[in-house]
């Protein structure tokens, strides 16, 4: 019991200290005009075939270094990476060009959060030759209470082995290699599933000591004491409708350009009704409350236990994050979430601003060198992603 208390004590002093923030300093999410991204013309394509297994993990040989360089997209070029396929439940697969409205090429970045952005944050150590790193820093979620609450409530587990997030009443946002290889929609695709955990037997009264607001303050605290539970929790399962994935994956397949387009977005057959996260586009990094993000995914060394971390971001490009999170292979697709005030609203806001691609192995100087890498929700992609949940630009003009 002692160690138990030692345990959980530094979380508690984190609850009860007085805040640091004033709220004229509070991190704020800062509300912006987006782009329009809308759909042009749909035509058929050839039925996939579904023949590789999924990868849990991506291989580029671009590193951050690599992807600064990469040549200034036109507009043409935007057009072409944003482009998507759709596949249906059916297996029948559509094409759609899109037309882009309301973009400055000569931009990169997100205008509101330009300020101070010099694309890089802290100074980051390259991390090598493993996933996890000296202590393992996440912690999984145990009880029904913790698991059926919001935010861990968003998370779920795809039927090919990764993790999503729900977005919308019936969307899940995903990596893309977890449904395409780069090449063709991987086994299980035309049938996938969406996972939700649910108690499978009546659960027992918890001893935990976690505190009952536990959920709005563990981002950013110590890893809280998680005690070892029974509990049994299975999956329910709802078929996804439709899935789409951009082209700029289809055509990149991981290498350089590709690595920023490694997300998807599925739609379910009915409602899940549960409550969802909401989309934001990404800021940098160093604007984030303590330079930190969260996620929450399904870790395949921890089976049927939902894994909860937080970390340090660290180098940055317009599309992606090396982030520091402890991560292993079924992760992938996991909402990546920062907390900050919406000035709006006057409350914390929740916001997904990435989508965890997985741990990527470079080589740099003939050394293999390893990072754990999030796209960044752009204002194009913001645009896009939110037009496939809303069917229209209008409700998508602010994020």
């Amino acid at each position: 019991m002692r160690s138990r208390f030692a345990t959980i004590l530094p979380l508690l002093l984190v609850l009860f200290l007085p805040s640091i923030f004033s709220s004229s300093v509070r991190p704020q999410w800062i509300l912006q005009r987006v782009p329009v991204v809308l759909p042009q013309h749909t035509e058929g394509r050839p039925a996939p075939h579904f023949l590789s297994p999924a990868r849990l993990d991506v291989t580029s040989s671009c590193d951050p270094e690599c992807h600064k360089r990469a040549p200034h997209l036109s507009y043409w070029d935007l057009r072409g990476l944003l482009a998507y396929e759709t596949l249906h439940s059916d297996g029948q697969l559509t094409e759609t060009a899109i037309g882009i409205y309301g973009y400055n090429p000569s931009s990169n970045t997100s205008p509101a959060y330009s300020l101070g952005s010099s694309g890089k944050a802290e100074q980051s150590h390259v991390r090598r030759k493993r996933q996890i790193f000296g202590h393992d820093g996440r912690f999984s979620i145990a009880g029904q209470n913790y698991l059926l609450k919001y935010p861990f409530s968003v998370a779920v587990k795809l039927s090919t082995g990764c993790t999503g997030t729900l977005v919308g009443d019936r969307h899940v946002l995903t990596a893309a290699h977890c449904v395409h290889d780069g090449k063709n929609y991987v086994k299980g695709a035309q049938k996938l599933r969406v996972g939700f955990l649910k108690p499978k037997q009546r659960e027992a009264q918890s001893s935990t000591l976690y505190p009952s607001n536990f959920t709005n303050h563990v981002e950013g605290g110590p890893a809280p004491y998680a005690p070892s539970t029974n509990d049994k929790m299975k999956f329910q399962w709802i078929r996804a409708k439709r899935t789409h994935v951009p082209k700029g994956w289809i055509k990149g397949n991981a290498n350089d350009i590709g690595m920023d387009y490694d997300y998807a977005l599925l739609e379910l057959k009915k409602p899940h009704k549960r409550r969802h996260m909401k989309l934001g586009v990404s800021p940098p990094a160093q604007m984030l409350p303590g330079h930190r993000v969260h996620f929450s995914g399904f870790d395949n060394d921890r089976p049927g236990k939902l894994v909860y971390r937080f970390c340090q971001a660290g180098e940055e490009t317009s599309d992606l994050l090396y982030q520091h999170c402890d991560a292993q292979p079924g992760a992938s697709g996991s909402g990546v979430y920062a907390r900050m005030w919406d000035g709006r609203r006057r409350r914390w806001e929740r916001k997904v601003i990435g989508v965890f691609s997985g741990h990527q192995w470079v080589e740099r100087q003939g050394a293999s060198q390893e990072f754990n890498v999030a796209v960044r929700i752009t204002p194009l992609k913001y645009a896009q992603i939110c037009y496939w949940i809303k069917g229209n630009f209008v409700d998508c003009r602010e994020g």
